[in-house]
Order: structure tokens, then sequence, then C-alpha cells
């Protein structure tokens, strides 16, 4: 019984993984038609692709009232992308960085961590604070596709909450739908759409793929954990987040031994960003996610301290050096520590 469950957990983890590597060449194949830039499409496509394991294993979790399985999967997955993939890979070779990455994205998603920690203070993250964690991510895209020039050169957080506020992504939204209603590709700011087939049934297939492997991902983890005695919570944070962090480390990775600093950095500041603001929103529209002690007191001011950890190590020299990459795996190592301790 208990081998059986293992094979299953093992299978529904390799359906996870595999499913979410196919999508992110697919994204990344159609936004490249689209003529999007790779950083935009670390920030957006990759970094949505690589967290479908999280977004189908949190869904999986709420439609079963897991709370503790969706705060332990987001929480410690943005853990894990900081601690162990991005201090990995920085000890495998240093990472560029760039300004933007500090003062706009790196600054949404330690917004994004402040904010949870806010709206999870009463012990429960809302249906409306769930819609409003999903307009901010939407605001968040559309955002990255502004001209600089619109905005004196100036695309940072600041400028992002004034673009939020002012819901200036309703416009950018009826611009794009208009495009794809109307067909268009004469007009310089509709694309070309032309070759998508194949990409959009890979894209389909493989969500196919992330959403079965959640399902029996979710269920398994939790048949595990009421046989060691494990809270939810803790197999959440550690087992599942790292299942589901998997395609972040494979990408992350690789773009960081092939010197593409800016691309392996935007995949995880993304992925963070969409974790809180899109996985947490949408799973919290299907039933309110209740928050424990454990979530509000440790493991979401961890998420907050390795964030601004990071956007320091971001800013000093504008590299993430090896030693750096050193300090957030030990990190982490520290927090798992800790973390069972508890139990």
């Amino acid at each position: 019984m208990i081998s059986e469950n293992f094979l299953i957990l093992m299978l529904s983890l390799i359906l996870l993984t595999k499913g979410s590597d196919y999508f992110v060449k697919s994204a990344s194949a159609i936004a490249e038609k689209l003529g999007v830039s790779e950083f935009v499409i670390g920030l957006t496509l990759v970094a949505v692709g690589t967290s479908i394991p999280e977004l189908a294993s949190s869904i999986t979790a709420a439609l079963q009232q897991a709370s503790g399985i969706v705060i332990g999967n987001v929480v410690g997955s943005n853990i894990v992308n900081i601690g162990f993939i991005v201090g990995l890979a920085a000890v495998i070779s240093p990472m560029k960085t760039e300004i933007e990455m500090l003062r706009r994205d790196g600054y949404v998603m330690l917004f994004a961590a402040l904010l949870f920690f806010a709206f999870a203070l009463n012990g429960v993250l809302s249906i409306l604070e769930s819609i409003i964690f999903i307009l901010i991510f939407i605001a968040y895209v559309f955002f990255l596709f502004e001209e600089a020039e619109k905005y004196e050169g100036k695309l940072h957080f600041k400028e992002f909450i004034i673009y939020f506020f002012k819901f200036e992504y309703i416009v950018s939204a009826r611009q794009k739908f208009s495009c794809i209603r109307n067909g268009s590709t004469r007009d310089e700011d509709c694309p070309p759409r032309e070759g998508f087939a194949k990409d959009i049934l890979i894209l389909i297939a493989s969500c196919a793929a992330v959403i079965i492997g959640a399902r029996y991902f979710v269920d398994k983890s939790i048949f595990f954990a009421e046989l060691l005695g494990i809270p939810e919570t803790i197999i959440g944070t550690t087992l599942v987040a790292v299942g589901t962090s998997l395609p972040e480390l494979v990408v992350t990775a690789t773009a960081a031994k092939q010197g593409f600093g800016s691309i392996a950095l935007g995949n995880i500041i993304g992925s963070n960003i969409a974790n809180v603001f899109l996985i947490l929103g949408l799973t919290g529209l299907i039933y309110p996610i209740a928050v424990d002690q454990i979530s509000l007191f440790f493991t979401t001011p961890v998420m907050i301290l390795i964030s601004v950890l990071l956007l320091v190590f971001i800013s000093t020299g504008w590299e993430i050096k090896r030693w750096e990459g050193g300090v957030l795996m030990a990190f982490y190592s520290v927090f798992l520590l800790v973390l069972f301790s508890m139990d």
C-alpha cells in the first residue's frame, strides 16, 4: 500500500515537471513569435509556466479544503526559489543583475510578500482579497509591456502603483482584445499571429499533464502527511513546495550556467510574484484560505526576510556572487532545521 502510493507520488511529480517543461517551451515560442523580449518572457510566460505546478497543486488542495497545503506550497516555493534555487545557480555561476530587477520587479515581489502578510493577519485570505491579488497581477503583466518612453524611461515600482490605481491596464487590455477580435495584423500595436497551431496544441496537452499530475501529487502528499503525523503546512512547505519548484530549478540553473543571469533571476522573481498574486488569488476564489499560526508568524516572515536579502544581493555590484549564493543556501538550510524542530 505504501509502496504503491509512493510510486503514484513519483509518477505524478514527473507529470508535473515534464508538463511544465513543455509548457515553458511552447509559451516561449509563442511569445517569441509575438516579438516579446526574453527578459519579459522570463518575468511573465516562463515565470507563470514554471509556476503551473504550484497553481494546479494549490487549486487541487483548495478543492479539498487543505489550506495548509495551499499556503505551505506558495510560501514554501517562494523560499525555495530564493534560498535554494537562486543560491545554487549563483554558486554554479555568478549572475549579473540589472537595476530594473530591483526598482521594479524586486520591489513588486517584496510588495506581494508584505501584502499577503497584511491580508493574513486576520487568519484568512478572503475572496475580496483574492480578487485584489488577481487584479494586481493582471496590472503587473500589462505594465511590463508598456513602452518606457511613455514614463520618461522609468518603469519602476512607483510608476506601477500609479498605473494600477489609475486602472490604465484596462485600456491596455481593451487594445489587446481588440487585436484578437478583429484579427488585425496591420496595426503596429497588433503583432501578426502566424504558426501558433502546434505551439497551442503543446500548451494544451502540457496543461492537461500538469493538472492530472497535480491532483495525484496533492492526494498522495496528504496521505503521507497523515501517515507520518506531520502537519499539512509543513508537508506543503517542504515536500510539495520543493516538488513543484523543480521547473524553476531546471530553468534557473540552466540559464545561470549559460550566462543568462537576467533570465534566470527574471524567472525566479516573476514566479514569486505569480505564486502570491496569481496562485493565491485564483485559489482564494474557490474557497477562503485559512492561515495557521506557523504560516503567519514563521514561514511568511521568513519569506519576507529572504526576499529582502535577495534584493540586497542584487544591488551589491549588480551581481549575485558565489559567496552570496552560499549564504542563501545556508539560510534555507537553517530554515528547514527550525521548521522541522517546530513539529
